[in-house]
């Protein structure tokens, strides 16, 4: 890579956070051509210490008062409030924000980029200096359909998600922990309640995000939309998505049609081949990859592949990964890579 002659200056947005812990990490490790990181978080994070790689520590310094002059990229994942604030005000003094946040997802004007996927769409940041980072439960989805789309054209996707609570941040991990805790202690499950609406140890919750008019819920709704602005408007997603009593890792079951006939195992030889996936697909014990294993990993893991014979080119399949790495962090960072590479240097 032809990166800028003394690296860049990057701000961490968040950085106290699951997400924002995860960016740091997962810049250091990638040797990300950084001469300065910056870590930012609210008022009462000032002060306090995040490490950065094995052997350096970051002091936090206040978001609301950083002055984004001079600073060449922020990773940005305070939440979306917070976001549609600060993700304006860096882009503004000229830093190009890469936005993890729900809040820029839709708008027509900010690229939604998955870099297995679509990355050319990073060219539109020069409209308001922003990028966005799509949903964690579509970019692992969208990274398996990619390569199914462009050899045999999707048509229609249903999708039902088993998403862990580190989905819902650090309170809600906390949570599962207590709860559990609590049970084999015979205390009542409403004592470390927070964030979920109903008992999520030993539970699963059909139910993430707020509901909407239709009956979707946010979450459900997000994976249809950022799917279509990603992939192909013209592919129909049916999405259902419920959280589970796990710490990382999203699970999801994906049932496609497609345009030209599909059968499993041409469909696993497009997988095999596609940039960012991992096939582990045996039919036996122990020959499929589950959320607890992916944990860590980079890849978007694909397992139980088979025919679908209820519909005309029909196909299903199983894929896993980490919530926090590629469905978060990971690909925030991995846009930023391919922005210095393509764009900032052209």
């Amino acid at each position: 890579m032809a990166y800028r002659e003394g690296g860049y200056r990057v701000a961490v947005i968040g950085a106290t956070g699951n997400v924002g812990r995860e960016l740091l990490g997962i810049l250091a490790e990638r040797g990300f051509p950084a001469r300065e990181v910056v870590a930012l978080a609210s008022e009462r994070s000032v002060g306090r210490e995040v490490s950065f790689g094995e052997d350096q520590v970051l002091k936090v310094q206040a978001l609301e008062t950083f002055d984004f002059t001079g600073t060449d990229i922020a990773l940005s994942s305070p939440g979306a409030k917070v976001s549609a604030v600060q993700s304006p005000r860096a882009a503004k003094a000229g830093c190009v924000v890469i936005d993890n946040t729900s809040h820029f997802r839709m708008d027509p004007d900010v690229p939604l980029v998955v870099p297995e996927v679509n990355p050319e769409a990073i060219a539109g940041f020069r409209k308001k200096g922003i990028i966005a980072n799509p949903n964690c439960s579509t970019i692992q989805m969208v990274v398996a359909l990619k390569p199914l789309h462009a050899a045999f054209g999707l048509r229609r996707v249903v999708v039902s998600t088993y998403q862990s609570t580190s989905g819902s941040g650090k309170a809600a991990m906390d949570e599962l922990f207590n709860q559990t805790r609590g049970i084999f202690m015979n205390q009542p499950w409403r004592d470390h309640q927070e964030k979920f609406p109903k008992q999520i140890a030993f539970n699963a919750i059909p139910h993430i995000d707020v509901f909407m008019d239709d009956g979707a819920t946010k979450e459900e709704w997000k994976m249809n939309v950022e799917t279509r602005k990603i992939l192909d408007p013209k592919i129909k997603v049916h999405a259902n998505c419920a959280r589970i009593p796990s710490f990382i890792g999203h699970a999801e079951y994906v049932n496609i049609e497609t345009d030209k006939p599909i059968d499993a195992e041409s469909a696993r030889a497009v997988l095999r081949a596609a940039k960012g996936v991992s096939v582990v697909d045996f039919r036996q014990d122990e020959g499929y990859v589950t959320p607890a294993e992916c944990a860590g990993e980079d890849a978007v893991f694909v397992s139980r592949i088979r025919d679908d014979a209820t519909v005309d080119n029909g196909l299903s399949f199983w894929c896993v990964s980490d919530n926090l790495r590629k469905g978060a962090a990971l690909n925030t960072v991995q846009i930023a890579e391919t922005l210095c590479r393509d764009y900032l240097d052209a």
